[in-house]
Parts: C-alpha cells; structure tokens; sequence
C-alpha cells in the first residue's frame, strides 16, 4: 500500500512528540509544580511551532520542543525557594 505524504509527515510529527513527551517526563524529577506545567507547555508549544515551520520535520520539531521547555522551564521563578529561605 503506497503511503501518501501528509499522512507521512503526520506520522513522523506524532513520533517527534511522542520522543519530545516522554523525555519532557523524564527530567521532571525534582521540579516544583509550576516549573513542571511551563516545561510541558513551552515544549508543547515549542515542537508546535517547530513543526509549523518545517512543514513536519521530525528533527525541527524535537528541536522546536527541547527550545521551548527550556524555556519554560528557565524563566519560571521558584516561588516556593524564596519562601522558605526567608522563613529562618
């Protein structure tokens, strides 16, 4: 059966976000909630956006999502540090 394009290159996009997704998971550890949404979401947007401008190029895509959570994850203020370092 003969593939057509756009279903190829939605089926290289799902892989990219898959990949993007599961490593997105991956350095959640140790994160405050706030830091964990934003990460998620820049890197949603991020392979989003990568994804728009390459026409569905998997590597622009991963590129797109580890851009945008770093992001996310740079410019969201720890709140709860601040907190607890003024406390004592």
């Amino acid at each position: 059966m003969k593939t057509t394009q756009p279903l190829r290159a939605m089926s290289k996009l799902a892989l990219a976000l898959a990949c993007a997704a599961s490593l997105a998971g991956c350095a959640m550890n140790g994160m405050s909630p706030r830091q964990e949404r934003n990460t998620a979401l820049g890197a949603g947007i991020g392979a989003l956006g990568g994804a728009l401008i390459s026409g569905g190029d998997a590597w622009t895509t991963i590129g797109g999502a580890v851009a945008g959570g770093v992001i996310g994850n740079v410019t969201t203020d720890n709140r709860g540090h601040y907190y607890r370092r003024d406390r004592y």
